[in-house]
């Protein structure tokens, strides 16, 4: 409270509440975005809004004050509060986007202006971007002191420079910045291009995590597929990234514009802030033919930096003829993208995938498809038993949102198996242990102590290791290579002793998850398999595939909570309602092995392993 006035946080989440503030800010002609909090200015017991603002993470937005109170230093009152707000929050950097009238205020507040536009400025305060730009500066002059002197002359300058690196002459500074989600071979060639017409390349990856594949492994792809360039350095994100996301557009007048002022702002605040750091004067681009808003950004890229003194190059983007490469301006339905790449571990087709990756990123892409096989099984609803969007199955201790951290928390470990299996030969016993430790020990944290996935882990984690080294031996998936790969792998690892597998398998002479491996799981690879692929077009081919497997396993979870008895009647219901398949029948039978606290885990691993070395296949 201050004075006559008092500050209250409005709950949006109550129509009445949103409709008010929604018509403070329509006079205000300002629209209402998504914020986290509201904070709006009241007289001491008064009803009608003064002024408002909001706090997104750590941006504030939707700020506005009553006429009736413009020039009374209110606006600056309730800013301040916001900021408090947000360092009570953890935020120590506060960025707002706001209208050019309103620099003054902010600006007495602390911010500082880091980019403009016509219709638009943003500003930060905490001075991050100046710690960023340093963190640059200090990534510059190590490079610029490591470099060899470039007069032309140097025979050793001369063996040392590849073939990616023909213009060894020029002082340039060039950068591209990419998303890489993931890296393909386009980007690749982009990398290669702009590398040769300067003397040195920073790659930039965005930093922004609203991609398929997290930062930290966008960027672990790039730096892994450029390290054979000599003059390229893959350099941490910007955190001011200004996107489509990012961007507000509650202050605009027309939504219309909101694409123009935001690339406007970004491209500014790269060239007055990031590019000197660096010494830029040259940014890389691919051409584009087919996203509008990506060609918009070239357009404005061309008219605005030039003006700032650094020059853009457009590079003609990578095209593709089935495993042949060439560049052309032809045929824009074969340029190598990395959102055909997406589109097809969306349709769960490896190869097709791989054919436009870079190699260094295959891993990571066996990774994705390992880790939506489980997602897969765990989304398919209804499930006997089961764990699934719907309800708990026979299980008191996990439930949806748990297995789904769980997979989570287990895909960094997919990829560090897959990268062990991307390479000449077959990694050791210990080093796949070791691996597969530090996943059980992030699942066990995760799920505070619930095992949720440590069959398929196992299962799941030795094809892995070895489809990834099949396909870095082949180039394609050979199954009785995978399958040999798998079982050499299997048996070297020792008989499991006190688990409820193990007392299964010794108790009832039945054949255990290790056996099943050394085996290379037979039965997925004679019968499961082949049915999954028969019911590519059914809508139900994930219940009926794992009917198929019930009716057909011996499931040594089923064996261990209900025995020989629970194991025949689960496998005959399975083969009975497969035949007779219905949803409701579905529901039947889970309320069934609910009431006699069966769960068919193994099944379920089983249908993970299925669904994803299908995937491998096409």
């Amino acid at each position: 409270m201050f004075g006559e006035y008092e500050i209250r946080e409005l709950p949006l989440s109550l129509e009445p509440i949103r409709q008010k503030v929604e018509s403070f800010l329509a006079d205000n002609a300002l629209r209402l975005e998504d914020v986290d909090v509201y904070a709006a200015v009241f007289a001491n017991g008064g009803e009608e809004i003064l002024a408002g603002g909001g706090l997104c993470g750590n941006t504030i937005k939707c700020v506005a004050v009553d006429e009736t109170l413009r020039g009374t230093g209110m606006g600056a009152k309730l800013i301040s509060h916001l900021v408090c707000l947000a360092s009570t929050k953890g935020c120590s950097s506060i960025k707002v986007f706001t209208k050019p009238d309103n620099v003054s205020i902010f600006s007495s507040l602390g911010f500082q202006t880091l980019a403009t536009a016509p219709q638009a400025i943003f500003m930060e305060n905490g001075g991050h971007i100046n710690d960023y730009c340093k963190d640059l500066k200090r990534l510059y002059d190590i490079i610029e002191k490591e470099a060899i002197p470039t007069d032309g002359n140097n025979t050793d300058l001369k063996n040392d420079c590849k073939s990616s690196v023909s213009s060894c002459h020029t002082k340039k500074r060039g950068i591209i910045v990419m998303n890489a989600n993931p890296f393909t071979r386009g980007h690749r060639y982009l990398v290669e291009q702009a590398a040769k017409e300067v003397a040195h390349l920073f790659v930039m990856v965005v930093r922004e995590d609203k991609s398929l594949f997290a930062y930290e492994e966008r960027k672990a792809m790039v730096t892994a597929g450029c390290t054979d360039l000599q003059n390229v350095t893959v350099c941490d994100g910007s955190r001011y990234v200004i996107s489509s996301d990012t961007f507000p557009t509650y202050f605009l007048k027309r939504i219309d514009d909101a694409t123009d002022t935001q690339i406007q702002l970004d491209l500014n605040l790269f060239a007055d802030h990031i590019a000197p750091a660096l010494n830029i004067s040259v940014r890389f681009v691919g051409s584009e033919p087919t996203d509008s808003l990506t060609r918009r950004y070239n357009q404005l890229m061309h008219k605005i930096l030039p003006t700032k003194g650094i020059e853009v190059r457009e590079i003609e983007r990578l095209q593709m003829d089935h495993t042949k490469y060439e560049h052309s301006t032809e045929n824009t339905d074969s340029v190598v993208s990395a959102s055909k790449l997406r589109k097809n571990l969306s349709e769960r087709k490896f190869l097709t995938a791989a054919d436009i990756a870079y190699p260094t990123t295959i891993p990571y892409i066996i990774a994705e498809l390992a880790e939506k096989a489980l997602h897969d099984e765990l989304e398919t609803t209804p499930k006997p038993g089961l764990v699934d969007c719907k309800d708990n199955g026979a299980h008191y201790d996990m439930d949806f949102p748990l297995m789904d951290k769980s997979i989570k928390a287990l895909r960094p470990y997919f990829i560090c198996l897959a990268q062990s299996g991307f390479q000449t030969d077959l990694p050791s016993y210990d080093e796949i242990r070791r691996i597969g430790v530090k996943a059980e020990t992030a699942m066990f944290h995760t799920t505070h102590g619930v095992n949720t996935y440590k069959g398929a882990l196992f299962a799941i984690g030795l094809t892995i290791v070895s489809a990834a080294h099949v396909y870095y031996e082949k180039k394609v998936i050979d199954i009785e290579l995978l399958r040999h790969n798998i079982s050499t792998l299997a048996r070297q690892f020792p008989k499991t002793k006190g688990t409820h597998g193990e007392m299964v398998v010794s108790h009832y002479h039945v054949t255990g998850a290790r056996e099943h491996a050394c085996e290379a799981f037979p039965q997925l690879f004679a019968q499961w398999l082949p049915f999954f692929g028969n019911c590519a077009t059914n809508p139900y081919r994930f219940h009926k595939t794992l009917l198929f497997i019930m009716s057909s396993l011996n499931d040594t979870n089923v064996f261990y909570r209900g025995g020989e008895k629970a194991v025949k009647e689960t496998k005959e219901r399975s083969g009975i309602l497969l035949k007779n398949f219905t949803l409701d029948g579905l529901e039947a039978m889970n309320r069934w092995m609910i009431q006699e606290n069966i769960s068919p885990g193994g099944s379920a691993d089983m249908l993970s392993l299925t669904a994803f070395i299908h995937s491998l296949q096409y």
